[in-house]
């Protein structure tokens, strides 16, 4: 099976004086799952559908291979993509469905059965969709972007609905699929949901790129962060005159104080120094899901973007 990676290049679009994405600019490689990351409104949805032909760019532009997906003789076979968990005719079956499909992009009857099997539908195959849980419709929309065996898997927010034991199945699945030499680009506005999925990492904020690279690379970020200390003691006086010496910024914590941008290797060292008798004193640096949160952090003077 061959691949086809996914380059986005300079992608802009404008919606009168809104500017929707702005010259954003990255790639999807084969053989690893990129989340795709950002708040609500920041764009991500805007630019999926730049990248799959539905919307034509302001500027830019996003390629799939070596040409726009459009251009592809039949694009059906070179992308799967599920961008909305609603667009069903609620009166159909779910592997109904898929059949509806399937004559379009070239597959066949068995192939519908095959794939609403693979997604974990098979015993609810012949329900009608409108009786089907927002889960089940996330389902259903992986095995419609399925039906092709395509090489480039394209997902807009696949975990919304999913109970926490479909969110297993799901970073299980997804990880599977990436092994098998596929691009998988996943979007998310939470980075806790595709944190133990993803390989790479592409944030964007108010439709800019702000940070891209691998998921180890993000981490980085954390590392590098500001820390905080939290350290207690038996005598809290002591503590509270310890950091009050060292001219700290620090805030009571339970029954003692955190400690900002102060590693833990110096209270402790001021401590010993200073004959302060310590219970405990514990590092605090930033989690990933912080270190996002910084990253798309809108400017106090400016709204949300579109």
């Amino acid at each position: 099976m061959s691949t086809a990676a996914i380059t986005v290049e300079g992608l802009t679009k404008r919606f009168g004086p809104v500017t929707a994405v702005d010259d954003l600019s990255f790639t999807v490689r084969a053989g690893a799952v990129t989340g795709f990351l950002g708040p609500n409104g920041s764009g991500k949805t805007t630019t999926l559908r730049m990248v799959l032909g539905l919307m034509r760019p302001s500027a830019g532009r996003a390629l799939v291979g070596e040409r726009p997906y459009v251009e592809h003789p039949r694009p059906g076979r070179v992308v799967g993509s599920a961008l909305e968990a609603s667009s069903f005719h609620p009166g159909r079956s779910g592997l109904d469905h898929l059949r509806v499909y399937a004559p379009q992009v070239g597959v066949s009857d068995a192939r519908c059965r095959e794939v609403i099997d693979l997604v974990g539908l098979g015993a609810a195959a012949r329900r009608r969709v409108s009786g089907y849980s927002m889960g089940m419709r996330q389902r259903l929309g992986l095995a419609t972007a399925l039906l092709t065996d395509p090489p480039t898997i394209v997902l807009d927010e696949p975990a919304n609905g999913l109970d926490p034991e479909g969110i297993v199945w799901l970073r299980g699945f997804l990880r599977h699929l990436a092994e098998e030499g596929r691009s998988v680009l996943v979007s998310s506005h939470v980075l806790g949901e595709v944190q133990s999925t993803v390989d790479d990492v592409v944030v964007i904020a108010r439709g800019r790129l702000v940070h891209s690279s691998s998921l180890a690379g993000l981490a980085g970020l954390a590392e590098l962060a500001e820390h905080t200390t939290y350290v207690e003691g038996p005598d809290r006086g002591a503590v509270a005159r310890l950091v009050e010496q060292h001219g700290w910024s620090a805030e009571p914590s339970g029954a003692g104080w955190t400690v900002a941008d102060v590693a833990a290797p110096l209270v402790g060292a001021a401590a010993h120094a200073a004959g302060v008798e310590l219970h405990e004193l514990t590092p605090r640096g930033r989690d990933l899901e912080q270190v996002f949160l910084r990253l798309t952090a809108p400017p106090a003077t400016e709204g949300g973007a579109r």
